[in-house]
């Protein structure tokens, strides 16, 4: 059974240079070369409960998370079509998606505008298949903070 904890221990083991921070309901994995920036580059978050501005996928029900990831723009639109545009505060992306659905990828019902997805309550098939995705979130997150930092940390180091 994939659970909170399991993605966490596969994040940690996997990726290097995370800064862990929980806020907004959701704890979040930012990238963070030699930690030096205040954050880092986002790149996933779990989150377990609504929040004010996140209600779609409601995730006060027993046992529901939600994984998201923030992917490139172009692997987004591989997935799933031009991306959306922002939504009003408060307020879902347009389309036709279940936001509530468990184990189904879909965009994340506020932030699919910039490339994030997300997905309910995955199965040990569908987090196998996000690792691919988390990879890809990870480098373009890796590469957004090694910017900012000119740093000479590489993505192999991690």
């Amino acid at each position: 059974m994939v659970n909170e904890s399991t993605i966490e221990i596969y994040l940690l083991e996997t990726y290097k240079h995370l800064n862990i921070i929980n806020s907004w309901g959701e704890r979040s994995y930012f990238v963070n070369p030699e930690m030096k920036l205040k954050r880092g580059s986002y790149f996933a978050t779990i989150k377990s409960k609504d929040g004010e501005n996140d209600k779609a996928s409601y995730l006060n029900r027993a046992g529901v998370f939600r994984l998201n990831i923030g992917l490139t723009p172009k692997k987004y639109e591989e997935i799933f079509g031009l991306r959306p545009s922002r939504s009003r505060k408060g307020g879902v992306i347009e389309g036709d998606f279940n936001f509530q659905a468990l184990n189904v990828f879909i965009p994340h019902p506020v932030y699919g505008w910039m490339g994030w997805i997300a997905i309910n309550n995955p199965d040990l098939e569908n987090f196998e298949k996000s690792q691919e995705y988390l990879d890809i979130a990870y480098e373009k997150a890796f590469k957004s903070a090694s910017r900012k930092l000119k740093t000479n940390v590489t993505l192999n180091s991690r």
